[in-house]
Parts: structure tokens; sequence; C-alpha cells
């Protein structure tokens, strides 16, 4: 029986994070004064971007929220908008005579610190933080990104409310004008998701497993309302409200951190040969069911019937409409990711 236990302790010792299996009721607060997203939101509370379709320049504060609210075209079935958000962008209260952004951005809920990126060039979120959280033995992650200045350091311990950052504009494209903090709640893909990025692309990974590719933003604006009106709502009572968009079935393996990470997605695990996933439209998993099928790759089993090209419909993961919906080479490599290397 010692040596068992010890072999346990070890075992999570050798985990990136230390599962906490005690229940934690789920206590958040927004991170910087700009409180308007419980008085309506709007112009208010989100960032505008700008946008110019079809000659007709704007500055559309919607462009800040979650979701698939950027880049619209029109398709025979109306007007789509094909760019997905994973966060919001929360607008600036606070400026110097110079116009430069003051607010101080604060932790969510407490939580570690698990990475801090000080280089801006190194990724299109500029200078950002990472703070995990455990929640009934699930970890997930908070990220503020377009940072000016970070004020925590990878291994702090770090309390709801507390200051970690002041607000700024690094990153791709942005301007003083439009200073902000991106701000997202993220499930993680995979422990194994540096050697897959390395196999997947030639770009430089800086940023590890904290790299944005390996999270999967949930809608945050939304989940900080619910949870204002139901303050013992969990991530998982909340990601049930979410529709799923299409399943993939992947192959069983040791490394599929998913069901690992967040088992109460699972049913029918008893003996199962492969997994298949349900996903959100926006690319976030919902649920893991065992199938007692092998597979030996990805397999796409199934996608909410839509007349207009899922290509415009998902983050180019599937393409194609009806009968003729597939995983593009992107979905592909990332439904890999799942369970890399097999």
């Amino acid at each position: 029986m010692i040596r068992r236990s010890l072999a346990l302790a070890i075992a999570l010792l050798s985990l990136p994070f230390c599962i906490d299996v005690r229940g934690e009721k789920i206590e958040i607060s927004l991170p910087t004064d700009n409180d308007a997203l419980f008085r309506g939101g709007g112009p208010d509370f989100y960032q505008y971007v700008e946008r110019d379709f079809e000659g007709v320049k704007s500055t559309p504060w919607e462009g800040g929220r979650y979701g698939f609210v950027r880049n619209p075209i029109n398709t025979g079935h109306g007007l789509v908008y094909t760019r997905f958000h994973e966060g919001i962008d929360i607008k600036c209260l606070h400026r110097d005579e110079r116009g430069e952004p003051l607010d101080e951005i604060r932790a969510i809920a407490s939580g570690k610190v698990v990475h801090t990126n000080q280089v801006a060039g190194y990724s299109n979120y500029g200078r950002y933080v990472v703070i995990e959280h455990l929640w009934e033995g699930s970890p997930y992650y908070s990220l503020y990104g377009h940072l000016s200045t970070i004020a925590v350091s990878v291994g702090n311990r770090v309390e709801r409310g507390q200051v970690i950052a002041r607000m700024g504009y690094t990153g791709e494209g942005l301007t003083q004008a439009r200073a902000h903090l991106h701000l997202e709640l993220n499930l993680m893909f995979s422990r194994n998701f540096e050697d897959w990025h390395d196999r997947s692309f030639r770009d430089p990974n800086h940023n590890g497993i904290y790299n944005g590719l390996n999270l999967a933003g949930v809608d945050i604006a939304r989940f900080f309302l619910e949870h204002e009106k139901h303050p013992d709502l969990t991530v998982p009572q909340f990601l049930a409200e979410e529709e799923g968009f299409y399943r993939v079935t992947v192959p069983d393996s040791t490394h599929f951190d998913l069901r690992k990470f967040y088992p109460w997605m699972m049913t029918n695990s008893a003996g199962a040969r492969s997994w298949e996933v349900t996903f959100a439209r926006s690319g976030v998993p919902l649920r893991i069911e065992g199938r007692g099928q092998a597979v030996s790759r990805p397999t796409l089993t199934y996608v909410k019937p839509s007349n207009i090209d899922c290509a415009y419909l998902t983050r180019d993961e599937l393409a194609g409409r009806g009968d003729h919906v597939h995983l593009t080479e992107n979905g592909m490599r990332f439904m890999q990711l799942l369970t890399w290397p097999e």
C-alpha cells in the first residue's frame, strides 16, 4: 500500500499542474474597473474594431465580443461572419494626458501564474499572462492579452482581484486609440502540444503549452452574466447549454489528455477503442463518448445540417455542405493534436 501511494504521488508530481480533487465554488470577477457588461454592455464595455465591408468603413463594438463576430461576407443564404474571436476585448477607461492606458488588470479568480510572455512580438496577444484555475479537479486558464507591463511571475499564487498587469496595446495591428484588454477563459487540449507544433509548423513556438492554439476559449462574457445570476454555476453546467455542431472520432491513445483534464465530459468509457468528441461551432470540446470500434485516424462522424459552406461556419476545421462536408487539412491536424503522439 505504501509503495502504491508513493507511485501515485510521483505520477502526480510529474504533471504540469496538480489536480485538486476537492470541490471548489467558482468565485470570479471582472478584470478591470469597466463593469458595463452588467449594465447592458455594448459600446461602453467592448472595444470597437475597424471594419471595411464592401467599401463602407465602420467601427462596430460588436467585433469586440466573443464568437464569430468579424470579417462578414455575403453568401447566397445571407450575411455570415467568418472570423472567430476567442475572447472579449474590454474597453479602456483610464488614460493619462498623452492618451496612454492606465487601467489595472486583475486576476478574475484565484490561481497560479503558469505563463508570462514578456516579448510583444512573440504572439498576436502581445505581452500576455496565463493563470491556471483548478475548479472541481479540472484545469481552466484565464488569459490576459495586449498588456503594457506585467507585474507577476510564473509560479506566483494570485488571489481574485489582485493586480497582475497594466492595460496596453501590444500585439499585431493595435494602436493607442484601440488599447484594450483581451480576456479569455480556456480549456487545454494537450500536454504534448510543443512536439505537435514543432512537427506541424515552421514558425517557432515561444509560449510552450500556453500557446493560443492549445487553448479553447469559452464564451466568457456569457459565463460572467450567468454566474452573476447563479453563483453556484460550474463550467460543465455552463457548457452543457452549448449546442454540438460537429463530432469527430479519434483513436484511443494514452496521450488523449482531454479526457484526463476534463473527466466530466466522458460517457461510455468502459471498453472504448476510440473516442467520439463533440465540438461546439467555436471548436470548444463539449462531450467525449467511448466507441467500441477502433479508428486509425480522426474521422468526421456528424455535422449539423446547413445550407452554408462549413468553411464559413467553423474555424477552418470543416469545409463543404450537405453530404460533402469533410475535415480540412487544418481540421485533421488539430484533431491529431488530441491524441499526439498516437
